[in-house]
């Protein structure tokens, strides 16, 4: 499962068939205990109303920390970041990028799913065009996914109604090199490619990426991330590094002291949760106590 929009979803071997979405982060000189809670992007509001410990969790806390500031990466100056970002320099058309055969393929699928000719999209990064068909691929297939209802911003909205500090771990520039910026363009091309050549491995993936979010199930999670077919669609170690390892690592180097500031819940995809390198794990190992809350 290679994009950031399904590995933002991402130790099993800690917690057991017992893990959940909410865990409590204490002791290593805390005065109150923080919270961190794993979020999927494609999964419905609903899903915290199953969390019967999350209300006093958000009451406990004084700021939450997301891995973005939501608000900030939807105003004027993200948006155009993110729109330069998408576009290809030069001379450089995504028609360049394909063989006439794999274009063609691309172009049905943008037209069917889109509604859109791809010649409108051809100075578009391949990975701009994947971001793109994703969105619109989840909202065809899977009934009830609404991109304006997310679990991130849903936190930091009421967080901010109570007059708390909202917060990020990292910064837009960052995850838009994640998106954009950090592969060349031939390997983007060829992951879109993978994408357009098994639609129903992607629909299939991400309905079952779906259920065991709703089953709160992180040690499923982490074995559905970990799946390869090896091939050279499969995420390469460095890929995986700097879309998982090396973000959880950096994180650990701002949690603490944040934690010290005020008692905060940290709203993250559910993907940087589980794993020997995941962030439950990582602040086991810098002496924090972890705790399942149900």
């Amino acid at each position: 499962m290679k994009k950031i929009v399904t590995l933002l979803f991402c130790i099993g071997i800690a917690f057991g068939a017992n893990a959940q979405l909410l865990y409590k982060i204490s002791g290593n000189r805390l005065s109150q205990p923080s919270y961190i809670f794993g979020t999927h992007h494609l999964a419905p509001l609903s899903v915290k109303d199953q969390i019967a410990s999350l209300p006093q969790a958000m009451t406990d806390t004084q700021q939450v920390y997301g891995e973005l500031v939501m608000a900030d990466a939807n105003n004027p100056a993200s948006l155009q970041l993110m729109q330069q970002s998408m576009m290809l320099k030069g001379d450089t058309t995504l028609q360049q990028l394909f063989t006439p055969a794999q274009y063609e393929a691309l172009g049905n699928l943008v037209k069917e799913t889109i509604g859109v000719d791809l010649s409108m999209l051809n100075k578009m990064k391949p990975a701009g065009v994947e971001q793109t068909l994703s969105v619109m691929f989840y909202m065809k297939h899977l009934p009830g996914f609404n991109s304006n209802e997310q679990l991130d911003t849903w936190f930091q909205t009421e967080a901010t109604k109570a007059g708390k500090k909202v917060g990020g771990l990292e910064t837009m520039q960052l995850q838009v090199d994640i998106l954009l910026n950090n592969q060349p363009l031939k390997r983007q091309a060829a992951l879109l490619n993978c994408f357009v050549s098994d639609t129903a491995k992607t629909i299939r993936q991400v309905k079952q990426l779906n259920e065991t979010y709703a089953k709160q199930d992180i040690v499923a999670l982490l074995k559905l991330m970990e799946e390869r077919e090896n091939n050279a669609c499969d995420p390469t170690p460095a890929e995986w590094a700097r879309m998982l390892e090396n973000r959880n690592r950096d994180w650990l180097t701002k949690m603490p002291a944040i934690m010290k500031e005020a008692p905060t819940l940290f709203v993250v995809g559910a993907g940087h949760l589980p794993g020997k390198t995941g962030v439950l794990e990582l602040l086991k190992k810098q002496g924090y106590k972890i705790e399942a809350m149900k």
